[in-house]
């Protein structure tokens, strides 16, 4: 059996999420739905991350085995021509029988990113949040730089989610400024060796309190030390966060 690694990106707006589920269309659903399409075979997609609903990818990574003979490089052209115009596979390539696309990564990037203009962006609207009151983007980076490193992450763990073996993770840089060529545009850009269960969004809500002048950049390290999430900003919407890309050594 063959093991195949591929990229994927994909709009998560129509989507309950990356994993399969009753009841909803999920990334993983249409991409075995598509596998079994082309080869017959009911195969199981493995992801790297399990993407909420609404949540979009630039680079997710899946894989999953088969016997089928397709050269490798034919792979994204097979599949896209199976899968909803929301999902694309960029790039497929043979990976060792072992390989595990989330057991094995060892890093993660996300982005986060608001559009920060007085009215709504009609481009902008599926994939980013509407902000539309002024935003203190240095006073969000020094908060932001707070963060960076290995630290208890408690605080911005999603309340009531599924019990971890430990809650602290190596956040090995955390960006936030605004696009260059769209100085409407803000991005929060995190990357660390794993994230806790709506990690990101809660950390992106925390450093919109401060660059809303609602708290200094400082009350971070103060909610980060405190471990407490009722004491962090409140969750940011999904539709704003992106997988951008899976890291192995």
């Amino acid at each position: 059996m063959r093991n195949i690694r591929c990229v994927v990106a994909y709009d998560g707006t129509e989507f309950l999420g990356f994993q399969r589920q009753a009841g909803g269309q999920t990334v993983q659903g249409v991409l075995e739905d598509a596998v079994a399409s082309l080869t017959g075979e009911q195969v199981r997609v493995l992801g790297a991350g399990r993407t909420d609903a609404g949540v979009h990818a630039a680079g997710q990574v899946v894989a999953f085995r088969t016997a089928s003979r397709i050269p490798v490089e034919r792979w994204p052209y097979a599949l896209n021509s199976r899968l909803p115009p929301s999902v694309v596979v960029t790039d497929a390539a043979e990976a060792p029988a072992q390989f595990h696309p989330r057991r094995d990564a060892v890093a993660k990037v996300y982005q986060y990113t608001i559009w920060n203009g007085r009215f709504p962006s009609p481009f902008w609207s599926r994939w980013a949040l509407h902000v539309p009151t002024p935003l203190d983007v240095e006073a969000m980076a020094q908060a932001a730089a707070m963060l960076v490193g290995r630290h208890d992450f408690a605080a911005f763990r999603a309340a009531g989610s599924t019990p971890v073996k430990s809650t602290v993770r190596h956040l090995m840089n955390l960006a936030v400024e605004r696009c260059p060529r769209e100085p409407e545009c803000v991005r929060i850009v995190a990357r660390a060796d794993g994230f806790l269960y709506h990690m990101v969004r809660n950390i992106a809500g925390t450093l919109l309190v401060v660059g809303q002048g609602r708290r200094p950049p400082g009350w971070v390290a103060e909610v980060l030390a405190g471990r407490r999430r009722e004491a962090a900003g409140p969750t940011a919407p999904a539709h704003g966060l992106c997988l951008v890309r899976v890291e192995y050594g």
